[in-house]
């Protein structure tokens, strides 16, 4: 095994590309479960929003639109789930999973004909003398804008959950819908609200696979990461700044594996391939035995206003 190979700059910068759609998604379903509402549905908006950003990046020419298509294309299946659960008052695990098979049988008949088709995708902006700088500007100052826009969407919502009226009426809803209700709060209003957040931003996370990470589509291509995207919000105790710190972890696993596998590691590669997913398993086995810190108390809760 030859580790010379492996350059740190280019391991790191690569880490950052491969945790933000990840990061986009934890983050949404992190809003989602703030509000009380549990959405299994991740892997099925996420590759909805592959496809569709993909499909209309392809026939508009534009990578920017792909991302709003996909954007809009989150939200729109997250809506659906919007309707059964907080109008309908169906259970949120059921579905959720009826979310993902129908996200992912829906991809597989839209995507059909764009398979093997190359998609435009995002350029690096142009930082100047910043990119540069020795290590420092090819791992911070070398990507595009959506990573930007994923560490700034971050911040926002740490922000806005922790310093605003809004965040603090999101997470009164989540600990307690009855009481939000009884102080006057539109409860359903506000977890649609996170829902349809929740679910852009799930389809922002694909259409980056689709368009910036894999410049192309393949059925099945987000490969399980939005299941991932539920096992870090858990890990993070539903905290922003830990969501982050999560998706960047597991991000990090992967480039690795994929690192090991080119400087020739002799570990077989179905192994190397399944270190994610064993990581995710093992992080969740230890969660679980410490029990559910931090989690929303009405999490998983249908609400239904008597009166």
């Amino acid at each position: 095994m030859d580790l010379a190979t492996i350059q740190p700059a280019i391991l790191i910068a690569s880490l950052m590309v491969s945790s933000t759609p990840i990061l986009l998604a934890a983050l949404g379903e992190m809003v989602v479960e703030r509000a009380g509402v549990l959405n299994l549905g991740v892997e099925g908006m996420m590759i909805t929003g592959a496809v569709s950003g993909f499909a209309v990046a392809i026939n508009s020419g534009s990578p920017a639109l792909g991302f709003l298509g996909a954007a809009a294309a989150g939200a729109a299946l997250s809506l659906a789930f919007a309707v059964l659960t907080q109008f309908l008052l169906s259970n949120h695990v059921a579905t959720g999973l009826a979310l993902t098979l129908a996200g992912l049988g829906l991809s597989a008949l839209v995507g059909k004909p764009y398979e093997g088709m190359k998609a435009p995708t995002l350029p690096k902006l142009d930082l100047g003398p910043l990119a540069e700088i020795p290590f420092l500007g090819r791992v911070l100052f070398s990507h595009d804008v959506m990573v930007y826009a994923s560490l700034a969407l971050v911040a926002a919502v740490w922000a806005v959950l922790r310093f605003t009226r809004a965040g603090l009426i999101l997470r009164a809803v989540g600990e307690s819908a009855e009481a939000a209700h009884a102080l006057g709060y539109d409860v359903v209003r506000v977890r649609v609200l996170a829902i349809l957040f929740g679910g852009a931003l799930a389809g922002l996370g694909g259409a980056y696979i689709s368009l910036v990470r894999v410049p192309q589509w393949t059925e099945g291509m987000t490969a399980g990461a939005g299941w991932i995207a539920l096992a870090i919000v858990v890990f993070a105790s539903w905290r922003a700044g830990w969501v982050l710190v999560g998706a960047y972890l597991f991000g990090g696993v992967t480039v690795l594996q994929l690192n090991l596998q080119a400087a020739g590691a002799a570990v077989p590669v179905a192994l190397l391939s399944a270190a994610p997913y064993l990581v995710t398993i093992l992080v969740l086995v230890i969660i679980s035995a410490r029990g559910l810190q931090g989690a929303p108390a009405a999490l998983g809760r249908s609400f239904h206003a008597s009166g």
